[in-house]
């Protein structure tokens, strides 16, 4: 049997009912901010490659618009679902406007395994799902962006066949590019970036030292890795002592060389299996005894059942929805500082901002550049929401909805948006 507490549409709705209800939202714009304004389920035909026609189910959700068009990846996984896209959305409606971005909130998924699919399917796929939801999109309506198995190269696929579709060369109509056509450096590793300038603000407010500090990371993908890589830039002194992956993980409390650890990933597909570390489950790495914890992998990781056995001083959310709301309450009991995924891993859209800026006035920046703002902005947004569950004596994530629901609402009113 399914836990309804565990589906990702509920737990968004909780999370901003907790917001609304201390906000004091009147019943018309909390009806309004609770559903999503469009969501569009598509059959995605693809003829694989041993000559078979397979039709695979995709979605798009736009949930509010109220701040700006809408914006949000598409990811490519088995276990999409509708609820899951719409929850999605929610989040980077309120994730942009804890972000201060001039933007609303979206999300596209497709039901499929791209670890199974070749590279021609893969292409079709995209193409055709970019036919399916082409009437939906555009450069200053809806902007997609990578997500979960996705990249660049997806998204070049989708700006070609939009602009094929259209008629007009249009790279504006997602962000996450190849540098080759219009995209931003440093989108590669912004999520991690902006999640580790979080970890740091967390480390002082906090008190901690980073000299000697202890970093578990579950899920060792594109957010995870870069997560290590810039551990040392952030948190100077620091350890990585645990990592996972889809197939488990590995632990060494004396600490481990990244870079060796990815090689080893490449070379065999997994963390496991490298020499001298001792094979550890994804949940006993939740529950290791560590300054900071990152899920960096999939919703859902951290519950009412094991919650309470989280040791960390500081957990930062890389990932999308890993902590459940009856679980958010049991770590602030015991004193845990949770950073949540609308600010945590707020730097992918971030960039994606940035991006979008520098294709309007056609004028690159550098690296520097665009780390400098990105650096400023999660410090300030960092900043604003610590000092809102300061004054209210809530935890970082209801203070974090507390400040975009609040944006959000004010906009819808201010443009008549409510019922």
């Amino acid at each position: 049997m399914v836990d309804a507490s565990l589906n990702p549409r509920e737990i968004a709705n909780r999370q901003f009912d907790l917001a609304a209800n201390l906000l004091g939202l009147d019943e018309s714009t909390r009806n309004v901010l609770r559903h999503p304004q469009t969501v569009l389920k598509v059959g995605v035909p693809v003829r694989m490659d041993n000559g078979t026609v397979k039709v695979f189910t995709g979605f798009r959700s736009q949930y509010n618009n109220a701040r700006g068009p809408y914006k949000g990846g598409i990811r490519y996984h088995p276990q999409v679902t509708e609820d899951e896209v719409i929850a999605l959305s929610a989040w980077m409606t309120w994730k942009c406007a804890v972000m201060d971005l001039p933007y609303g909130g979206g999300k596209g998924g497709i039901i499929c395994d791209p670890k199974t699919m070749s590279p021609r399917e893969l292409e079709q796929l995209t193409r055709n799902y970019t036919q399916a939801i082409a009437p939906l999109v555009g450069p200053e309506r809806d902007i997609p962006a990578p997500d979960v198995y996705t990249n660049s190269q997806t998204m070049a696929w989708f700006m070609d066949e939009y602009s094929r579709v259209t008629g007009k060369y249009s790279p504006g109509v997602i962000t996450g590019k190849p540098i080759e056509l219009g995209g931003s450096l440093g989108r590669d590793k912004a999520t991690s970036f902006g999640a580790l300038v979080c970890a740091r603000e967390a480390f002082r407010v906090k008190g901690l030292r980073t000299q000697g500090a202890t970093i578990a990371i579950q899920g060792f993908g594109n957010a995870g890795s870069n997560c290590a890589l810039l551990s040392e830039r952030f948190l100077p002194g620091a350890k990585i002592v645990a990592v996972s992956d889809s197939a488990g993980g590995v632990y060494n409390p004396d600490g481990f060389d990244v870079k060796k650890l990815l090689e080893h990933k490449d070379k065999t597909g997994q963390v496991k299996g490298f020499p001298g570390a001792k094979e550890i489950t994804n949940q006993e790495l939740l529950e290791l005894q560590v300054d900071l914890l990152i899920p960096a992998a999939l919703e859902n990781q951290i519950t009412k059942d094991n919650a309470a056995r989280v040791k960390a001083k500081v957990l930062v959310e890389a990932a999308n929805g890993p902590t459940t709301p009856d679980a958010d309450d049991i770590l602030f009991k015991n004193g845990v500082m949770l950073v949540p995924d609308i600010l945590a891993n707020a730097g992918g859209v971030t960039v994606s901002y940035y991006e979008w800026l520098q294709g309007i006035y056609e004028h690159p920046w550098t690296l520097e550049e665009v780390n400098t703002k990105l650096e400023d902005r999660m410090t300030k947004s960092f900043t604003a929401v610590h000092t809102m569950g300061t004054a209210k004596k809530v935890h970082l994530r209801t203070a974090a909805y507390l400040v975009a629901v609040d944006r959000v609402a004010r906009a819808l009113k201010l443009r008549g948006g409510g019922a």
